[in-house]
């Protein structure tokens, strides 16, 4: 009699304990990796169709997750002028990888940050994203085998007018890292500043062509581009140059972008989706130092 009484008591306590860990804001959630070296950029497949988006207001009282911003990863061409580069050496760029690893960050990609932003979705512990900028070679061969040590991930913003030019990636090596869980975004098609752009037709000074739409130009037409290289469909962008234009974010979003990344300005607080910031690591940084300044730079704007 006793041990069936301990058994429905035992029972109680489970079942008790089950109903108190259960989520209960709606949201399913999935488990995320707790260490790193573990994979945390994996698809969350969690359906947010039902849930209400949040207003510009929540997402920028949400805390910013910080995202570093790399183009060249070779040594200095131009020592003198480092503090005002974009290049990081092949040593320094692997004492950066190797201390966010030991500091224990995990990398996420656009997806987990839309679904943070803007549903409330759970990020592993110290996320962070690693982007590059411009389709360089080197992003390929020299970075992509270092994060591989830490299965970290990155974001790949290409300019399509680069492929399989010497120098920067060929179709294959983006296909690569696309199949490997890299994504691929877009850093429109000539790298040309979008608050330069004509929505009426013109002349294009290179082709000579008549252009309708230089946002299709660059946006649409590179996008089609990329998805027939990456085999997946293109969401995200960054700003040539970091610069982007209040005028342009509404052509951004109706061409289907939900995230547009820019560098180092303030977030439009209306718009807080398509001024996600970014910080371009120096050629100067130590990995210490690198580490102090991203914690500073996103703990406020």
């Amino acid at each position: 009699m006793h041990s069936m009484k301990n058994y429905f008591l035992l029972f109680a306590a489970l079942y008790l304990t089950a109903c108190t860990n259960s989520n209960t804001t709606g949201i399913a959630t999935k488990k995320t990796a707790s260490a790193p070296g573990k994979d945390s950029t994996a698809v969350d497949t969690t359906s947010y169709a039902n849930q209400k988006p949040a207003d510009a207001a929540t997402i920028m009282a949400r805390p910013q997750v910080p995202i570093l911003c790399y183009h060249h990863i070779r040594e200095l061409q131009m020592p003198a002028r480092a503090s005002s580069g974009y290049e990081v050496t092949p040593a320094s760029f692997k004492a950066q990888m190797k201390i966010l690893a030991d500091s224990g960050y995990h990398s996420v990609l656009p997806d987990q940050l839309y679904n943070y932003l803007v549903y409330g979705a759970p990020l592993p512990p110290k996320p962070f994203m690693i982007t590059f900028d411009d389709t360089d070679e080197e992003q390929f061969s020299i970075a992509k085998p270092e994060m591989d040590k830490y299965n970290f991930k990155a974001v790949y913003f290409i300019m399509t007018i680069s492929i399989n030019r010497p120098r920067y990636m060929t179709k294959e090596q983006i296909r690569q890292l696309s199949d490997e869980g890299h994504v691929i975004a877009s850093h429109t098609w000539r790298h040309d500043r979008v608050d330069k752009y004509l929505t009426t037709p013109h002349i294009d000074r290179d082709s000579k062509k008549t252009i309708d739409n230089d946002w299709d130009l660059q946006l649409v037409d590179t996008r089609k581009k990329l998805e027939e290289i990456s085999g997946k469909e293109i969401h995200y962008f960054a700003y040539p140059f970091g610069i982007w234009s209040k005028a342009g974010i509404p052509e951004i979003r109706k061409r289907g972008f939900k995230l547009a990344f820019q560098l180092s300005t303030k977030r439009d607080p209306e718009e807080p989706l398509y001024t996600v910031r970014r910080m371009i690591v120096s050629p100067t940084w130590s990995a210490e130092g690198m580490l102090r300044v991203m914690k500073s730079t996103f703990g406020k704007e």
